[in-house]
């Protein structure tokens, strides 16, 4: 028993740290992604410190077999002037510049390969981040359309739209009967109210009327015409 409850809390672990790490994925991979970048741009500084270094050395190379080309004539001239001691020290000067000139040959041979070597590293590594920078804003759209689709908050409408369209109905019901009893008051003054009253009895001989008819306006109005002879 106790072993099992062991390896169940085993498998509950790599469980959740399955779960956290598929979460997390994004979050990774765009560190990752930064961290290949950064690399890459350490890679790209060696590349430049490589080739100004080659360039230097370059420039010590020519300036190296351009004093051993100045030399060895003058080397010559003093063997032929009879000054064998000139011509050794002379010798000596270009056995050293000799050597200088083969350790930049050398140096530039070095120089030569690790440049192409770190371009080569560089022109793959930023054709990796590019894929990789795609697949990932692929993979971002992916997560985004799978969250939507498997989040309740994206589906609201399923379950408030019918409710409000409930609401809305009994208000629009309320509303009506609320409008149904304010008519049926208005009505009821109207039919039954003092003006009302007053008007009957006015009809019966019982008093003015209180509002005027046509009648009594056309009335009104030949009583005030001019008689004619």
């Amino acid at each position: 028993m106790f072993k099992t409850v062991i390896t169940l809390f085993r498998g509950s672990v790599a469980a959740a740290g399955e779960e956290l790490e598929d979460r997390t994925a994004l979050l990774i991979l765009d560190q990752q992604l930064r961290d290949a970048a950064a690399a890459v741009e350490r890679s790209k500084r060696a590349l430049a410190l490589a080739i100004a270094q080659d360039q230097q050395e370059g420039r010590k190379l020519e300036a190296t077999i351009a004093r051993i080309a100045d030399l060895e004539p003058r080397a010559v001239a003093a063997l032929d002037g009879g000054r064998e001691d000139l011509a050794r020290d002379a010798a000596e000067a270009i056995a050293g510049l000799e050597a200088d000139r083969d350790a930049a040959m050398t140096a530039r041979a070095l120089f030569a390969t690790e440049i192409a070597r770190l371009k080569r590293h560089v022109a793959n590594a930023q054709a990796r981040i590019t894929e990789l920078d795609r697949g990932r804003r692929v993979a971002r759209a992916s997560e985004a359309v799978r969250s939507l689709r498997r989040s309740e908050a994206a589906r609201p409408y399923e379950s408030t739209l019918p409710e409000a369209e409930s609401t809305l109905r009994r208000l629009r019901d309320r509303q009506m009967e609320a409008q149904a009893a304010d008519d049926a008051l208005v009505e009821l003054d109207v039919a039954t109210g003092p003006l009302a009253t007053a008007e009957r009895l006015a009809e019966q001989g019982f008093g003015p009327r209180l509002k005027s008819t046509a009648d009594d306006v056309l009335a009104r109005l030949k009583s005030r015409r001019m008689p004619t002879d």
